[in-house]
């Protein structure tokens, strides 16, 4: 059974960066291999902003996010980062990683979901 558990979100003035992190446990290197990062602001949807697969670093992005975030794994850790700079106000919401077999945009396409962490960028 995987269990997912974000961490490093925080509150960051505009053009800020913060690192989260998504550990993996229960994880099997046959299980999974397509990690989602999404995010959610106040009265939205859910909304896709990263994706990456542990077996070959393939990763796409939003076009909002693309130049200013990066996705990548730790396999040894069993973890997944997105690095986050150049941050803007708008980008506050808070952020889930998800686990999927598919590199997928949309939230129905995700299995297993963290609980998020929140992230505000001041202006």
């Amino acid at each position: 059974q995987v269990q997912l558990v974000e961490s490093g979100g925080g509150l960051v003035q505009a053009g800020g960066s913060l690192r989260l992190s998504c550990a993996a446990s229960g994880r099997t290197s046959s299980s999974y291999d397509a990690m989602g990062w999404f995010r959610q602001a106040p009265g939205k949807g859910r909304e896709f902003v990263a994706s990456i697969r542990w077996s070959t670093g393939l990763t796409y992005y939003t076009d909002s996010v693309k130049g200013r975030f990066t996705t990548y794994v730790d396999n040894a850790k069993n973890t997944v980062y997105l690095q986050m700079n150049s941050l803007k106000p708008e980008d506050t919401a808070v952020y889930y990683c998800a686990a999927g077999n598919r590199l997928l945009t949309y939230p129905n396409g995700y299995d297993v979901w963290g609980p998020g962490t929140q992230v505000t960028v001041s202006s």
